[in-house]
């Protein structure tokens, strides 16, 4: 796929453009973000990616087209995935609502830099050297092994500060309080950082970590420099928007880690694959290529991706409607009442508050 410089920075220039715009028209005045603004911004950030992959269909072709669905597909699931952490993280430092979205701009920004980078070195090394195939594909299957022995998240799990926060807080005085949506403040002539930036610390750090299996995963679908960029770029500018919009609903996808084991597995199979058609490893062969196995072809990849992630999504969903049902009968089993019901039976004003009490306690 051969992409002139032109478009290039077209495309560059948009993905900059979408991100300042973010910041003016949304992150420069802090505020929490309704449901309905969160969802009218998801779906236009998702209607910008759709475009673009018909663009791609239209003058690349469909190969390139199904490409870049199944790698965007892909970055969105696993950034659905990141999401997890990053409410545990605005929980554990307790960032209020309205700075919330400063933050996760700020992050996502340092995530798509961090991440040009990392695409632009794999694509140097599988230019240079065909066995990174194997190293890529070793990556992903060990990571799927992880997220299915991790069961999925839990809702009650906490934030473990790592090495470089624990760090950051023995080298730069800390506040112990907020600060508005301030990085940084002074007081009594000292310079000190705020939670709001020792948080966004912990989102940057822990970008790092996701590009590891991120990157890997893309360029198991496409090793197109100019679509891994573009697919890994277009799932990150909606994840602010996407996080306000099922932060509530998180705790219910509770499959979705069995979803992404079963899509990193395969793609790291896939990668495998790759690597032994393309082997000149001496000690595997001979350094001879291995074509037994034939190469998976993207339109099997973009199917298997969208069929795991919609068996899992209702998978999940159906699993919470029946936690749901079950909950009223264990309640009325022990006593308890829905949030608001108060008993009918009240003797005198006395029992009648005692009993609105317990009710709104309950």
């Amino acid at each position: 796929m051969d992409v002139p410089l032109w478009v290039w920075a077209i495309t560059i220039a948009g993905i900059v453009g979408m991100l300042v715009f973010d910041f003016i028209g949304h992150v420069r005045t802090p505020h929490a973000p309704s449901l309905r603004e969160a969802a009218t911004w998801s779906a236009i950030y998702v209607g910008i990616a759709v475009l673009f992959g018909l663009l791609v269909f239209a003058f690349a072709g469909a190969q390139y087209g199904g490409e870049y669905f199944a790698g965007y597909i892909t970055e969105k699931s696993l950034s659905v995935d990141n999401l997890f952490v990053f409410v545990l993280i605005m929980a554990s430092f307790g960032v209020p609502r309205v700075a919330q979205q400063k933050v996760l701009l700020f992050g996502i920004t340092f995530a798509l830099f961090l991440r040009t980078i990392f695409i632009l070195v794999g694509a140097a090394a599988i230019e240079n050297f065909s066995w990174v195939f194997y190293l890529f594909g070793a990556i992903l299957i060990y990571t799927a092994w992880v997220q299915a022995r991790s069961g999925g998240h839990n809702g009650d799990e906490e934030y473990q500060e790592n090495a470089v926060l624990k760090l950051v807080r023995k080298v730069l005085p800390t506040t112990e309080e907020h600060h508005g949506d301030r990085m940084t403040v002074k007081l009594q002539g000292k310079r000190y950082i705020t939670p709001l930036a020792i948080a966004l610390i912990a989102i940057g750090s822990a970008d790092i970590i996701f590009a590891v299996d991120s990157i890997p995963a893309i360029f198991g679908l496409t090793q197109e420099t100019y679509l891994v960029f573009a697919a890994n770029a277009f799932s990150l500018l909606g994840l602010r928007q996407l996080f306000f919009l099922i932060d509530g609903l998180l705790d219910r996808l509770v499959y979705l880690a069995y979803g992404l084991a079963v899509i990193l597995a395969f793609i790291g199979a896939k990668l495998v694959i790759h690597a032994l058609h393309t082997n000149e490893l001496s000690w595997i062969n001979g350094g001879h290529h291995i074509t037994a196995i034939p190469e998976i072809p993207t339109w099997l990849s973009l199917l298997v991706i969208l069929v795991t992630l919609v068996v899992t999504t209702l998978a999940s969903l159906r699993h919470d409607r029946k936690v749901r049902e079950r909950r009223p009968a264990r309640d009325a089993g022990t006593g308890r009442h829905a949030a608001g019901e108060v008993p009918a039976a009240t003797t005198d004003g006395a029992a009648d508050t005692s009993a609105r009490s317990s009710a709104r306690t309950d």
